[in-house]
């Protein structure tokens, strides 16, 4: 039997692989501060990660795979410290945020990456990653560094796909105010896919986790079509978005999955080594009904954490006339 060791374990990528290993018949232990509850079958161990004896209740016995999804490359270093003696395998779960070439396309593993974060730094999410990076490279062949594009699924907390999933079913027949789309892309992957992959996967190294390639027009067409609006989808050009106040990606007052139109490598990144390491990758409309399934039961008109609220999205479309 395996034993792994989740260091999370109660989130929402975190929660899904646990599942996925515990359908495996694999034993799952996570650490966790709390709050949330692990999945069913699995033990937690309460636990603060800035605290220096975080590991202390874990780092008496061997471990078959270890699992660690941190942002802080100071917790992912005290863990390394603590446990990557015992640990026969080691994955941990990065970002394509790692890289500083955003222009590039189709570009691969061995593309550059930021300058790793040095203690006392300002945070910044990418060189959080690129320092964590560092630390668990030290573990050599036992080590994999998974590096997902945009994880989207049922459940998701950053609201960015699903969010036009929401636009297009809270306007039914009204209009739904979209980015222009023309020689934009979209790479995502779905939640369980990943899961799935870091559960099973026995490759090492660095790989990306994305999805294939799609025009953002086509993935906005599959959402209206898959969600049964009936109203039209009104253009907006880029200078005027910035105009108006419309932020990029993610955030208040976004519209999600529109980017610069200079970041034309952040979503078509190469996904050779995925898929060479037994990566799958569901039909992109299989996803996009989940999502739209999901947002009608958590509710199109919540608080979300990126997007644009109606009432927003209906004064900017009067203000484009």
């Amino acid at each position: 039997m395996t034993d792994v060791l989740i260091l999370g374990g109660t989130g929402w990528l975190s929660g899904r692989i646990a599942r996925r290993m515990l359908l495996d018949g694999a034993t799952v232990m996570c650490l966790a501060r709390g709050g949330r509850p692990s999945p069913d079958g699995a033990s937690l161990v309460l636990a603060d990660r800035d605290d220096p004896e975080a590991y202390s209740a874990v780092a008496g016995r061997d471990w078959d795979h270890v699992i660690d999804v941190s942002s802080h490359a100071g917790h992912v270093a005290a863990a390394v410290a603590a446990l990557g003696d015992r640990a026969g395998r080691w994955t941990y779960v990065s970002s394509v945020s790692v890289y500083s070439d955003d222009e590039a396309t189709d570009a691969d593993e061995t593309a550059a990456v930021h300058p790793p974060a040095e203690p006392g730094d300002e945070y910044d999410y990418g060189a959080e990653k690129v320092a964590a990076e560092n630390v668990v490279r030290t573990l050599g062949d036992r080590a994999l560094i998974v590096r997902p594009g945009l994880i989207v699924g049922s459940g998701d907390p950053s609201d960015r796909f699903g969010y036009w999933a929401a636009a297009f079913l809270r306007a039914v027949d009204g209009p739904v105010l979209v980015p222009r789309a023309e020689g934009r892309s979209v790479q995502v992957i779905d939640v369980d896919d990943l899961s799935e992959f870091i559960a099973t996967a026995s490759a090492t190294g660095v790989i990306n986790a994305v999805g294939d390639r799609h025009p953002l027009a086509e993935v906005l067409s599959s959402m209206q079509h898959s969600t049964g609006h009936g109203g039209e989808t009104v253009v907006a050009d880029d200078d005027w978005l910035v105009a108006n106040g419309v932020q990029h990606w993610a955030g208040e007052r976004s519209l999600p999955l529109w980017l610069p139109a200079e970041m034309t490598g952040f979503m078509t990144r190469s996904h050779a080594r995925y898929r060479a390491a037994g990566g799958s990758l569901r039909p992109l409309d299989e996803t996009i009904a989940t999502v739209v399934a999901d947002e009608r039961e958590r509710g199109v008109d919540r608080e979300r954490r990126a997007g644009l609220r109606r009432d927003d999205e209906l004064e900017l479309l009067q203000r484009l006339g």
